[in-house]
């Protein structure tokens, strides 16, 4: 199976998930200093939702949080007083994305990616933009405890306000990293880079130009047998209607 779009063919018979499974117990990843997920069977008196138990169906209860347990994806309602679900704001799925590989830099004594690393990686400035709707960063070292760390107080690595400016002033729609936040986890709640990707200035007065179709996606994983370099990305989101979904984006190789 193909697809072309914007006259560049893509092959779509296998695609290169990104998406960390959610699973039960503290082998799943998390963050923000919250217990692990917990996949369990109903119970109702002496009836248990296990096949195993004697029940016809497994017929499990799951309780989790999007923003800490995993992959997903958010739209700017994360942040903003007024309700606004990705189940609205997330209308297209399919985009021109380019995935890059970036060793955050040491600065006073924290991981940040800067508009240095980024346009270098991307060999791109403000007056060339890209043409992708989409940019996926992997940090490096790409550890396989991604997929299973927690990031409770670990300061994680993150972008600056003026690197999450530039991916906005470039173009990009659709961010996807593979760290629990773009922003500095203990930051005083300011969420600069959020509030610059998404052009929000005020969260209780939303500027008419806030972006309301861009998108962030965290907690990925890009396996090392995916070459940086030009794909199409497919964002599946569930249809919740939070700021936030679970998340499955795939990508596909250009041919």
């Amino acid at each position: 199976m193909i697809a072309i779009i914007d006259d560049v063919t893509y092959d779509l018979s296998k695609g290169f998930d990104l998406s960390i499974p959610l699973s039960s117990g503290i082998k799943n990843p998390r963050a923000w200093y919250i217990d692990p997920p917990i996949i369990e069977p109903v119970q109702m008196g002496d009836w248990v939702g296990s096949v195993k138990k004697g029940a016809s169906t497994n017929f499990n209860n799951i309780t989790f949080n999007p923003h800490a347990h995993g992959t997903h994806t958010e739209c700017l309602g994360h942040i903003t007083t007024d309700f606004y679900s990705i189940n609205d704001c997330l209308k297209t799925f399919l985009f021109p994305a380019q995935l890059i590989s970036i060793r955050p830099q040491i600065i006073n004594n924290d991981a940040v990616i800067t508009v240095e690393q980024l346009s270098k990686a991307l060999d791109v400035t403000l007056k060339n933009r890209t043409s992708k709707k989409a940019l996926i960063i992997r940090t490096l070292p790409n550890d396989q405890d991604k997929k299973t760390k927690n990031y409770s107080h670990t300061n994680p690595p993150y972008l600056l306000e003026e690197t999450a400016t530039f991916i906005k002033n470039l173009g990009i729609e659709h961010l996807l990293i593979d760290l629990p936040s773009i922003d500095r986890e203990k930051d005083e709640g300011k969420l600069l880079a959020h509030k610059a990707f998404w052009h929000v200035k005020d969260t209780k007065n939303l500027n008419n130009d806030a972006r309301f179709y861009a998108t962030i996606t965290e907690f990925i994983f890009v396996s090392d047998d995916i070459e940086d370099g030009h794909y199409l990305l497919n964002l599946q989101i569930t249809s919740l209607v939070n700021d936030a979904s679970l998340s499955k984006p795939i990508l596909y190789k250009k041919m």
